[in-house]
């Protein structure tokens, strides 16, 4: 059996308009040092988060998609990133037709966490950018998943939906037997300004209390021309208060899974 990863992150709510690509990918570059190397796994079709790190439409392949599809050498189809230590799996539009693809598969819930584990030991984070449902490739990040982070934006019906995103996590942990843990609620896209939304942040932090993390991420412009300019807050705007947010919640991500890897 090939050896177990040091930690795999899953970014995922069911929800999309979430925040959750913008997690991903600062908070895998903030996880990224010079002692811990980390693999960014784009599993969502629209390629989102290989697209910001400066991977273009035309060179997405092979992706993640081939590697779970095609069987391709899951370490030939990661990619080196301007951020030190950061590397990329990239995602493409092949994996929307991943659940038909997988559907007649033995073990079908299992295929990201064996395409992970011929990864081996070369980085000591995985983090995976979840599609925005509970597909099969979903579940499948789930189940490979030590940790799950979920980003959550203080809009109503995003907070309503919430209850119903956990219970379906739990349902698939029980019957797959996974051992992934709910690492935290990241609060994103907060505005302070807007009283309607800090009651709704607040709101959620009474409810979930322990389970929601200290740092929340603002909607800075900074941070929403990151994308645009296919660079990390960390390399856009060092200095911005968005680049400290992820900082702080990368710090705060590393407090929590101490316990998970002892």
């Amino acid at each position: 059996m090939p050896e177990r990863l040091h930690v795999v992150i899953a970014v995922f709510n069911s929800k999309g308009g979430v925040g959750k690509t913008t997690v991903a990918v600062n908070l895998a570059a903030a996880l990224a040092s010079s002692s811990r190397r980390v693999l960014l796994v784009d599993l969502d079709s629209a390629a989102s988060a290989s697209r910001w790190l400066g991977i273009s439409p035309k060179h997405l392949r092979p992706s993640s998609a081939s590697c779970l599809l095609e069987k391709y050498p899951t370490l030939k189809a990661v990619r080196h990133t301007a951020t030190p230590n950061l590397d990329v799996l990239p995602g493409s539009i092949e994996l929307a037709n991943a659940d038909v693809a997988l559907c007649g598969v033995r073990g079908r819930e299992v295929a990201v966490r064996r395409m992970l584990e011929r990864v081996g030991l070369h980085y000591e984070i995985v983090v995976l950018d979840c599609s925005p449902s509970l597909s099969l490739l979903g579940i499948n990040a789930i189940v490979a998943a030590d940790a799950l982070v979920v980003p959550l934006s203080p809009e109503a019906l995003v907070v309503d939906a919430l209850d119903a995103t956990m219970t379906s996590v739990d349902r698939v942990r029980s019957r797959m037997s996974s051992s992934s843990a709910l690492l935290g609620i990241v609060l994103t896209l907060v505005e302070p300004q807007h009283r309607h939304t800090r009651e709704i942040a607040d709101r959620v932090r009474a409810e979930r209390r322990d389970t929601v993390f200290h740092t929340e991420i603002r909607w800075t412009a900074a941070l929403s021309a990151a994308p645009e300019s296919r660079q990390t807050i960390f390399e856009s705007a060092p200095r911005s208060p968005s680049a400290d947010a992820f900082k702080r919640l990368a710090g705060e991500v590393l407090h929590r899974l101490g316990p998970l890897k002892s």
